[in-house]
């Protein structure tokens, strides 16, 4: 029997469970798919409840697993199988080969002497990237990872002579005994190039929530500056679509939780960034829980932020200058009409990262890939593989996890 326990997911609640775990004696294994640990909370320009930059909370975890000797961390890793039962499971974990050696050296003149540019998906496809790269500057592990697979010929070529590159390093296997696991593999955000009708990979100044989010941030490819991705020029009349995809029996039948607060929270990087422009939110319901209510008030309360109730039916692009027209029927008013924006963000819903993904056969999701059951065989849920949930509720729920999975391997 193991008293060791495996978090799938490298994100905020993964993090967060493993350390609870780990910090009272426990030997914990992350196994994350990405380069990196943070998730999804890494390409946020900043989140709630103090609207903190990601660094803020993830440097501080990242420090608490650097000084854990009990926490174990894979990254570019998936779980290939689970096998046994709770107190006794065999896991097989895929490591992918970094091609980076362990260390923190300066890769930048090798960076700018590759070929290719690839498309940056940390990114959201809003600008490329070389195949050798690190994220963000908080990084973590701080070390730069290379996709062979994008090189030339002539980049592996000069790529030999780089010390800090090992060409050589193969792909591999290993098996982990744990006695519990928990899956904390987050979320996705929902295809936009679904919603053809709200403009969704069609019109170019109509963008996703969370190509705000990099557009906003410091560390984003703009450096922070919002912009129109058609010409780079300064929008003055931002719309807002909220629901994009949610509570919609053809895309996500559910709520997404957050995506009204995030709406409201990206309206004030408009204005405090374009204190002269208009933001206008078209709405069905403002679902603002909790202690964000007066967060919402107080954006409200800004005659330059605009609510709209009323269900968008179409969008499409003026092809003379690129600008967004919305129809949308005021649901006060009973007033339909074209309105005219320079940039359109679409508040597209949280889908679980398991949602047409192949999961081992102990592992249960429902028909949207959320988690369900499997807690009597000592697997458990938490942050969004479980239901949609903001930041602090998501490490709230890696807490509890830890906790059922702490009970499971101490209780057999």
């Amino acid at each position: 029997m193991s008293n060791s326990i495996l978090v799938v997911g490298g994100g905020f609640s993964g993090i967060t469970a493993a350390l609870e775990a780990a910090e009272v004696g426990h030997e914990v294994f992350i196994v994350e798919k990405a380069p990196y640990l943070g998730g999804r909370v890494m390409q946020l320009n900043k989140y709630f409840p103090k609207l903190c930059p990601p660094s803020c909370g993830l440097e501080i975890q990242f420090q608490r697993i650097k000084n854990n000797k009990n926490v174990k961390f894979f990254t570019l890793a998936e779980v290939e199988s689970i096998s046994g039962s709770a107190g006794n499971y065999e896991v097989k974990v895929r490591i992918k080969p970094r091609y980076v050696k362990p260390g923190s050296a300066d890769l930048d003149d090798v960076i700018e002497k590759l070929s290719n540019d690839i498309v940056d998906e940390f990114e959201f496809k809003l600008t490329d990237r070389k195949a050798l790269y690190m994220d963000v500057p908080f990084a973590f592990p701080q070390r730069h990872v290379l996709e062979k697979e994008n090189c030339t010929d002539e980049d592996l070529k000069m790529l030999e002579g780089v010390d800090a590159i090992d060409l050589d390093e193969q792909e591999k296997v290993i098996t982990l005994s744990v006695g519990s696991v928990v899956y904390a593999t987050g979320w996705k955000p929902y295809d936009v190039t679904k919603l053809t009708n709200l403009g969704g990979g069609t019109v170019k100044n109509c963008i996703s929530n969370m190509q705000m989010e990099r557009l906003a941030a410091p560390n984003g490819p703009t450096d922070g500056k919002i912009v129109r991705p058609s010409d780079g020029g300064t929008p003055k009349r931002i719309a807002f679509v909220q629901c994009a995809g949610s509570r919609d029996e053809n895309h996500l039948n559910y709520c997404s939780y957050i995506c009204c607060m995030a709406s409201l929270k990206q309206a004030a990087y408009v204005r405090e960034q374009y204190p002269d422009a208009e933001v206008t939110v078209y709405y069905i319901d403002l679902r603002t829980p909790g202690r964000y209510d007066k967060f919402a008030k107080r954006i409200l309360s800004d005659d330059k932020v605009i609510p709209v109730k009323g269900k968008v039916a179409e969008v499409i692009e003026d092809s003379a200058t690129k600008d967004v027209v919305v129809t949308v029927e005021d649901a006060v008013t009973g007033i339909k009409s074209q309105n005219v924006h320079d940039l359109l963000v679409l508040a597209t819903g949280m889908q679980p990262s398991l949602s047409g993904v192949p999961v081992p056969s102990c592992v249960q999701v429902d028909d949207q890939g959320f988690i369900v059951g499997g807690e009597d065989k000592g697997i458990f849920a938490a942050g969004c593989a479980k239901l949609p949930l903001d930041v602090m509720k998501t490490a709230q729920s890696g807490t509890a996890a830890a906790l059922k999975a702490i009970q499971t391997v101490i209780g057999r």
